[in-house]
């Protein structure tokens, strides 16, 4: 399995906790799967301080929830080509892998942070409760919507395999 922060749907294992992390610069918004990778729960946002304190952190986090695979989102463009933050998206991804030793993939997240802020504005959520819950949120999504295109991947191949 590559770690190397550059991978495709496959590298993941299919059982065990997945983190799915909503990149920031100033926040990150963490979400967790259910050991059976049905589920995507929010779990909390993390503001980073510096590279030995977010070294621990995430350390001990993986260790905690033992986590086997992460998911960071790629915020690129609608036209699908790299923005300044998934450059930085990039590179926390291939960090994250040599610190956790584990597989690390990027997924899409084009619309996760535009959907939760949506959910947020339904609930008639107050600005400080928003700042609460975003990033968290939209980790949750982007977990969520990976966990529900890996199990329409795996779908789609035992029908192939079938015919």
């Amino acid at each position: 399995m590559a770690s190397n922060g550059e991978g495709t749907l496959s590298e993941l294992p299919r059982q065990g906790r997945l983190l799915g992390i909503d990149y920031g610069t100033v926040r990150i918004g963490l979400a967790i799967s259910d050991p059976s990778q049905t589920i995507a729960s929010p779990l909390e946002i993390y503001k980073p301080r510096n590279p030995d304190l977010d070294a621990k952190y995430f350390k001990e986090l993986v260790k905690l929830e033992r986590i086997v695979g992460i998911i960071v989102g790629l915020p690129v463009h609608l036209n699908g080509r790299d923005s300044h933050v998934s450059v930085a998206a990039e590179e926390f991804a291939k960090w994250l892998a040599m610190l956790t030793e584990l597989p690390v993939i990027h997924f899409d997240e084009r619309f996760t942070t535009a959907f939760a802020e949506e959910i947020i504005r339904e609930a008639g959520l107050t600005r400080a409760k928003k700042k609460q819950v975003l990033d968290k949120l939209a980790a949750q999504i982007l977990l969520g919507t990976y966990l529900e295109s890996s199990r329409n991947q795996e779908s789609f191949a035992k029908r192939n395999l079938a015919d």
